[in-house]
Order: structure tokens, then C-alpha cells, then sequence
């Protein structure tokens, strides 16, 4: 079988009301500025960046994942106003979770340990949020971008129960691959 290498990465994905005011902020930029390169995933906080993976393998990948999730416990995260990183990101922010640096250090350490993945930067200095404008903003509009952000805010929280593997097609927008249940056994309330 050929090597056919894919993107993947690894994120919480909120659903319901929260995913929607989430893709609410995407869709009022997208109306009033044209900026939709965010709209190409649905929101999530990034737990391990796109990485490259043969496809055929995707069962290994998913079979290292799934026992290692197991292991971790469930546990609250609040989202509350928007944050930038200079002119070139806007995102809603996330307030500081001990559970969430323990998991996504946790799972970084899998990562190079057992799928040979590379330990990047954003794995060694983690600032989790969730991202709303990215790639196609100009840098003389931000300004008016993050103004517009801003005045509709956001507040919201969740019951982290599980993690996600998304998957890009080439040209293709990200979408769901699959789901890991983390532990109920020790659920912590983090909110």
C-alpha cells in the first residue's frame, strides 16, 4: 500500500451553544470583513498542532490515543474575552487550567515517545485558546478585526469529556475523524 500522508491534529472541540457563538464571531467576520480562513475547522483549543501521518496507519495512531485518554480525567475549562497574538490571530480566550497543561504536556510526551512526532514550540510554551481569525487578516485592518471581536465578547464552559483527531483532505476543510472518551472516574470541576 502506498505511504499517503495526511494532516491530523488533536483538540478539544466544543459542541452545542458554545460551538456556535464560537462560529457566530467566525461568521460576523467572515459577513463584514471576508475573513474565513478560520471557518475551515470548527472552533476548538488545540491540544497537538497539524502533524503529517501516513494514512494507512491510522488505526496505530488511533490506537495509541484511545488508551492514553482513557487514562486522563474529565474536567471543566471557561472561556472568557479575546486575546490576540500581535496583528495576525484573534481568539477567545482561555482562562488558566492546571488539568489542561497537565493533559496537553502529557500528550506531547506521547507524541514524541510513541508517533515519533517532533516536539514543537507550541508544545513547550502552550497558550491554549481558540482561535476566531487567523491567515487571512491584513495587518492594517486588524485593528478594526479585533474592534468588532471585541464588542460582542464571549463567556462560556464546559465539561471537557472528551478529545478529538481531526483529519484534512487535501482541499478540504478539517473535519471530525475521532472522538476519545476521557475518564469520569476523577472528574474535575475546574471551573
Amino acid at each position: 500500500m502506498p505511504k499517503v500522508l495526511q494532516k491530523y491534529f488533536i483538540a478539544i472541540v466544543p459542541e452545542g451553544n458554545l460551538q456556535q457563538q464560537a462560529t457566530d464571531l467566525k461568521l460576523m467576520l467572515k459577513d463584514k470583513f471576508n475573513l474565513k480562513y478560520a471557518l475551515r475547522s470548527p472552533a476548538h483549543v488545540t491540544l497537538k498542532m497539524p502533524f503529517l501521518w501516513n494514512e494507512a496507519k491510522e488505526e496505530r495512531l488511533c490506537a495509541s490515543l484511545e488508551p492514553f485518554f482513557a487514562t486522563q480525567s474529565a474536567f471543566g475549562l471557561n472561556f472568557s474575552g479575546i486575546g490576540n497574538f500581535g496583528e495576525r490571530v484573534i481568539y477567545i480566550k482561555v482562562k488558566k487550567n492546571g488539568l489542561l497543561s497537565k493533559l496537553q504536556s502529557e500528550l506531547a510526551w506521547l507524541c514524541q515517545r510513541e508517533l515519533n512526532q517532533k516536539q514543537e514550540l507550541s508544545d513547550y510554551a502552550y497558550h491554549p485558546h481558540m482561535t476566531v481569525a487567523f491567515k487571512d487578516v491584513k495587518k492594517k485592518h486588524f485593528p478594526e478585526y479585533l474592534e468588532a471581536v471585541k464588542a460582542i465578547g464571549f463567556s462560556g464552559k464546559m465539561q471537557v469529556e472528551k478529545v478529538t483527531l481531526l483529519k484534512k483532505l487535501h482541499g478540504e476543510p478539517w473535519t471530525i475523524l475521532r472522538s476519545f472518551p476521557l475518564s469520569k472516574d476523577h472528574v474535575s470541576p475546574g471551573m
